[in-house]
Order: structure tokens, then sequence, then C-alpha cells
């Protein structure tokens, strides 16, 4: 994730739904995670395991909290489009905590289309525990 992708209009971005931009935020938060962990090597099972802990839900969400200081205005309203649009969560998890990781998710896919550099800036900040 070195390399930015096409920046869209802002007309463009504002025409993709909060849950279509937490789709794309889901992929590229994994992505984050798995480059993350490569190092030191593991075996692929350790990276698995290394990897799902940090793409729960559960732990999406206390990203999401750990962040919300160091998000600018712009950045909170998104979160509140992709809390908004989070629906149909799996039975085990609390509504509120399905809630902060699709907007985790919608922020992510947002600032990946608009703004990566920011992007880059918040993934840095957030505690992943090797």
């Amino acid at each position: 994730m070195n390399q930015a992708p096409r920046t869209l209009t802002q007309a463009q971005v504002q025409e993709i739904s909060p849950s279509a931009l937490a789709y794309l935020g889901d992929a590229i938060y994994e992505l984050y995670v798995r480059m993350f962990f490569l190092w030191p090597k593991q075996r692929p099972e350790i990276y698995h395991h290394l990897v799902v802990a940090q793409v729960r839900a559960e732990t999406q969400a206390l990203h999401l909290r750990s962040l919300t200081p160091h998000l600018r205005s712009n950045e909170l309203e998104i979160v509140r489009r992709g809390r908004n649009a989070a629906t149909g969560r799996p039975k085990r998890l609390n509504p509120e905590i399905y809630q902060q990781a699709t907007s985790l998710e919608t922020l992510i896919g947002y600032l990946y289309l608009t703004d990566y550099p920011r992007l880059q800036e918040l993934l840095q900040k957030l505690h992943l525990e090797k």
C-alpha cells in the first residue's frame, strides 16, 4: 500500500454508498493488517491467527475509538454515515460494536479514495500488537 489509488472527485465519492465504502474499507484494512504482520517471518497459520485477531469487529471498534480524537470534522461525518448504514449484523455481535466496526471500514474506504496520505497517517496510529 505504498502507492495511492486514482483519486476520485468529491462528487464521484459522494455517489458511493456508505456500505460500498465499508466494503472497500474492509479490504484495505485487512491488507494493511496482513502487511503489518509479515515481519518477523512466521508460519502461515501464525499470520492467520494474528490477522484474525485484528480484523474482528470488536478490535475494529476499539481502533475507531482510539482514532476518534484525531479525526477531522469531515471524517467524523463519514464515520456517522457509516454507523447509520450498518445493518444486518451477525447475531453474536452487539449492534454498537458492529456499527463502530462498519464506521471504521467506511472511513478507511473513503480516505483510500480521497486522501491516501491521511489514510496512511491514521493507520499508523493504530495500536496493532505483534
